[in-house]
């Protein structure tokens, strides 16, 4: 199959090497600097140091790329998806789309494949998600994931196209569910660093996730997903990796948080990688308290990040809820 990547962050270069193996693939690459490193090196040393990439990729800074591919894989950021799906409109075609960023677009509090439904006018819209840290992944070290839509003849035509003997693919008619799984557990794993950060144990680590997987019920069964979607990989299983896992970014926020950096030197030290769960906190925060969804753990992660709230009181009101 002739497939485009856009966005070569940690993960979208990890697929782009995943789906080389048996396809056409070019990489879509935003900033000039990185492209020529990756051009020069085979190596994206900014998101993915220490993975060489296979020379059959096609490295472009065009989005002219896409006019002749049959798939899209979106691997940009959450809040950078519409206007990256405006940049390309000109070029599509009505190719299939995967988008594989977890999180919701602050103002509009829509997940990505709304919006790329929107700005596409496409009804070849797939969601992948699920417990996949690109370090690993692109060590093929074994990991399962998730893609899903309504419509099954095309995850079927999908599914064979991701599916690795260390990457298992599963099949899910749950769109809304496994992207708003995708997006909730980024704001527990913040919480989750901020503990760990602050040098509380495994029982306190367990009982935040345990309250983050009664937010992400909450928030997901508002909008119709199904139990089984919360509880199954791109629930549960997303979760805990997140939340307990050195290689999160989010709980990497959270860790540095505690340790009394600000945002702006928490960002410098991750080098441009985004964590989602700073701008989702944000957006289900406010859909929260405009239809009246219990969520404080959120409520906690976002006064903190947005507010100022001291870290002390803030856990001394978490504690209070465990």
């Amino acid at each position: 199959m002739e497939i485009a990547v856009i966005g070569a962050g940690g993960w979208g270069t990890t697929l782009a090497s995943l789906l080389a193996e048996t396809n056409n693939v070019s990489l879509w690459i935003r900033e000039k600097e990185l492209l020529d490193i990756l051009k020069k090196t085979r190596e994206n040393s900014w998101f993915l140091p220490g993975i060489k990439i296979s020379e059959k990729i096609n490295l472009t800074d065009s989005l002219e790329v896409i006019k002749d591919k049959e798939l899209l894989v979106m691997a940009v950021p959450a809040q950078f998806m519409r206007s990256t799906a405006k940049n390309i409109k000109k070029y599509f075609n009505d190719q299939i789309i995967v988008t594989v960023a977890k999180g919701l677009e602050i103002g509009t509090d829509e997940r990505m494949s709304e919006i790329l439904e929107e700005e596409l006018d496409s009804e070849k819209v797939i969601a992948l998600s699920g417990p996949n840290h690109c370090e690993e992944v692109s060590r093929k070290i074994p990991a399962a994931t998730v893609i899903a839509c309504e419509n099954m003849e095309l995850l079927k035509k999908v599914q064979p196209v991701f599916n690795r003997n260390y990457f298992k693919v599963f099949v899910h008619d749950d769109i809304v569910g496994v992207e708003l799984c995708g997006s909730i557990k980024n704001i527990t794993a913040i919480a989750c660093g901020v503990v760990d950060g602050m040098g509380y144990g495994d029982n306190t680590r367990a009982s935040i996730i345990t309250l983050g997987l009664t937010e992400m019920n909450s928030f997901s069964r508002h909008f119709g997903a199904k139990r089984a979607t919360i509880y199954g990989l791109a629930g549960v299983g997303d979760l805990v990796a997140t939340c307990t896992s050195k290689l999160s970014r989010n709980r990497f926020v959270g860790e540095k948080i505690a340790q009394g950096k600000s945002m702006q030197e928490i960002k410098a030290e991750m080098h441009g990688m985004v964590a989602e769960g700073v701008t989702t906190a944000k957006a289900v925060y406010e859909f929260s308290m405009k239809h009246n969804i219990n969520m404080q753990l959120t409520t906690q992660v976002y006064k903190v990040l947005y507010e100022g709230k001291e870290l002390k009181n803030a856990i001394k009101d978490l504690i209070r809820l465990i």
